[in-house]
């Protein structure tokens, strides 16, 4: 090896890579899951603050329809702003490093807490609707470019482990916000916009923790040619005597790219060497949204409510599935390198299921005085079951099944499959629960034994596999046997050559 004895060890390298995960982790997906919770708690105040600015501005009574309107429009915009902030992670992730990106998203998210704080005072609901985009955009950036972050600066034994700080952080946002939102806190009228700005502060603690980190050792030698930035960032990463074996695995993904520059994302779709691993990771991202997830939160009032919890006490109830969520996102991040990457996913989408099918049971039979306490069960059944596979593993997949070259425009389409599949959910599951009311779970149980049948079939394991490794599994996939016994030897006589 030309860089010395090679070291293994299961246990965390260095403290300095677990402290960079909390560091993009604050600034990143916990500003997906914080804002996507706090605008919960204050759609009333919000639905008076248009009356209100609505009377002002024209001297009529804003009608149900307009309302509607603007509420609509002040929670889709979300959407959208995530979706542009999707296409573009990818692209800064290229032109700024992966740390460079995390860095810059924070100024977006101070100005889109800057517009929402001042949008009552100022009676503008306009700077609403436009800080909600850009607080959408910050959070689909972070989306993309956190685990790019992390699943190149991990080693490939606890790649997984680290990865999943994106789901960890994620979960802790959601409970974070529904905290928060409470009416003790910020939840009151008086208070409401002080709450929705409160996304500035993740940002603040990210650009005062991140810089003190490396970049991603990858971008900076397969990317940049910096090979002795790279040798200090991995030494700082993976300590100065267990850094080498993942130094020779990134110079072997540089050789094998051979100079090749950073994909578009249009020209993953026209290469076949990644075809199967693009069709898996649209169609975990599609799976994850269309799981049945939002199914479930939407019934979790109501069936609070028939379990006899009082109405103004279910907020506090609601805390326990934020609560669960990160619970099992914790338990996945400590047994995805032991029980690996396929068990969990297959299990958790099988769990899902069967959640569906008693969810179902329960919910028609809701007369009897135990169906409620059924359905309470279920729901958290199925979230625990959500977080333990889909919720955590279809992270780590993306960042593992692509080389360096393709592996920012894979976020670039994922994060865009992912809010578009978000969106539709949104526009769309009113009307199937209006058409199946509680039979709508059994849209969601034939959609979870899909993905549990592509999952047997064509997902490997990945766990403790270098990504040229896992680019191997899906070469017979992609071109055949024939294909497959080729490339190895052509990749084999490189490599021997090379050292």
């Amino acid at each position: 090896c030309p860089y010395g004895p090679v070291l293994t060890d299961s246990r965390l390298p260095t403290w300095t890579l677990l402290l960079a995960v909390c560091a993009a982790g604050i600034g990143g997906t916990f500003q997906y899951g914080y804002n996507v919770s706090v605008i919960n708690a204050p759609t009333e105040h919000i639905h008076k603050f248009l009356n209100e600015t609505w009377q002002r501005r024209y001297q009529a009574e804003l009608s149900s329809s307009m309302l509607t309107l603007l509420w609509s429009t002040i929670a889709s915009i979300f959407s959208l702003g995530g979706l542009f902030g999707a296409h573009l992670g990818g692209s800064l992730a290229i032109r700024l490093g992966r740390k460079g990106a995390l860095l810059m998203n924070n100024f977006i998210a101070i100005l889109a807490a800057i517009l929402m704080g001042i949008s009552f005072p100022a009676g503008l609901y306009e700077l609403l609707i436009v800080g909600r985009f850009l607080i959408g955009m910050n959070t689909g950036i972070g989306l993309c470019v956190q685990p790019l972050y992390i699943g190149e600066a991990a080693p490939k034994h606890l790649r997984g482990a680290m990865v999943m700080g994106s789901s960890i952080f994620l979960t802790g946002g959601i409970l974070t916000g529904q905290v928060i939102g409470l009416r003790e806190l910020l939840g009151g009228e008086a208070y409401w916009h002080f709450l929705l700005s409160s996304s500035c502060f993740p940002a603040f603690i990210q650009l005062l923790t991140l810089p003190w980190f490396p970049e991603s050792p990858r971008f900076l030698f397969i990317d940049q040619g910096d090979e002795m930035k790279c040798i200090k960032a991995m030494k700082r990463f993976h300590g100065p005597l267990n850094y080498q074996a993942e130094m020779e695995d990134i110079q072997k993904e540089r050789f094998a790219l051979g100079g090749e520059a950073a994909k578009k994302p249009w020209q993953l779709f026209t290469d076949r060497s990644i075809r199967w691993q693009l069709i898996t990771i649209i169609l975990l991202t599609m799976g994850q949204q269309l799981s049945g997830i939002n199914a479930i939160y939407f019934y979790a009032s109501y069936v609070f409510e028939e379990a006899g919890i009082p109405r103004e006490n279910i907020p506090y109830v609601t805390l326990g599935t934020g609560a669960c969520e990160c619970l099992t996102a914790l338990t996945c991040g400590l047994l995805i390198e032991s029980m690996g990457r396929r068990v969990l996913i297959l299990g958790g989408y099988s769990l899902m299921t069967l959640w569906c099918i008693v969810l179902t049971f329960s919910l028609t039979y809701q007369v009897y005085s135990w169906a409620p306490y059924l359905s309470m069960a279920c729901i958290f059944a199925f979230i625990l079951s959500f977080g333990l596979g889909p919720g955590g593993v279809t992270n780590t997949l993306t960042t593992e099944l692509f080389t360096q070259s393709s592996r920012p425009a894979a976020y670039m389409i994922a994060g865009s499959v992912s809010w578009l599949s978000f969106f539709t959910i949104g526009m769309l599951f009113p009307f199937i629960v209006k058409g199946l009311k509680q039979y709508c779970f059994i849209v969601f149980l034939l959609e979870c034994c899909l993905v549990v049948i592509f999952i047997s079939f064509v997902i490997p394991e990945t766990k403790n596999k270098t990504f040229l490794e896992i680019k191997r599994e899906f070469h017979k996939l992609n071109f055949g046997r024939s294909k497959e016994q080729e490339g190895e030897l052509c990749e084999r006589q490189h490599l021997s050559n090379e050292f």
